[in-house]
């Protein structure tokens, strides 16, 4: 697959801690869009340093409208769209694997898995699921589910080799606000479906007591464990945001709060 195939889109708001590792794994493609929620801090600094990035800023509504901005105002002539969170990161295997692609007519995109990190380690065991990251334009859009988008895609899709690295270094203070944000959103989505309509997991998050105790047991069972320090505070984080939905569901559930 040509480089100049391929338009990486990032989504962005307050990721210096972030943006420049991400950028940096992306020099090969001649064209990076990155839309900017408003960031204060120095982002668009940040991200203006490499020559190949389209800077552009869009007021936020939902992680799915930007998305889908991007797809319809952004994309220029790519054939193939890249997205990515600012948080992640292509190392040198994933970058060869993809440029190695020949995609047959039916396949519509490449789902990547992921290796959460911690202050830059990459961890054993992590709950992150695969996701798809590079599809043809014109075979997909966004949906929001809950505090994430998901893209609703047509064709078949192959899973890539290489892992994505999820690199996070922002403060726990940020940690906590986006936990926050997150948990009343995907309240809201859980409580709107029909129970049968839901995976397990989310079906487990619906019990309300059970994920914040099962996710890091989860965890540190998939190998978090062996990690030491950083698995062991990966186990402590997904606890941590676990609770914060459950407090969600029970105020919804119980408390008369709109869902």
């Amino acid at each position: 697959m040509n480089a100049h195939e391929i338009l990486p889109v990032i989504l962005t708001r307050d990721e210096a801690p972030n943006i420049g590792r991400t950028l940096a794994a992306l020099r090969f493609a001649p064209r990076v869009v990155v839309l900017d929620s408003g960031s204060t801090d120095d982002t668009e600094a940040l991200a203006r340093g490499f020559g190949n990035v389209d800077f552009h800023v869009r007021a936020f509504d939902s992680h799915a409208a930007q998305c889908n901005h991007a797809l319809d105002h952004l994309a220029g002539g790519a054939r193939w769209l890249l997205f990515l969170d600012a948080d992640y990161v292509l190392g040198d295997a994933l970058v060869a694997e993809i440029a190695a692609l020949v995609p047959p007519p039916e396949v519509a995109g490449y789902r990547a898995r992921f290796r959460y990190c911690i202050d830059g380690r990459p961890l054993r065991g992590a709950l992150y699921p695969p996701r798809v990251v590079l599809f043809r334009r014109g075979a997909g859009r966004f949906v929001q589910r809950g505090h994430a988008q998901v893209l609703d895609i047509a064709g078949a899709v192959r899973d890539l080799g290489a892992p994505i690295l999820h690199d996070d270094r922002k403060p726990w203070s940020r940690f906590m606000a986006n936990q926050r944000r997150y948990a009343a959103l995907e309240a809201s989505w859980l409580l709107s479906q029909p129970l049968a309509a839901l995976r397990w997991p989310q079906r487990v998050r619906r019990l309300l007591v059970v994920a914040p105790w099962l996710a890091p047991m989860v965890a540190l069972a998939r190998g978090a464990a062996l990690d030491g320090r950083a698995g062991w505070r990966y186990a402590w984080e997904r606890c941590v945001a676990e609770l914060l939905l459950s407090r969600e569901l029970v105020a919804r559930s119980f408390g008369g709060r709109d869902p």
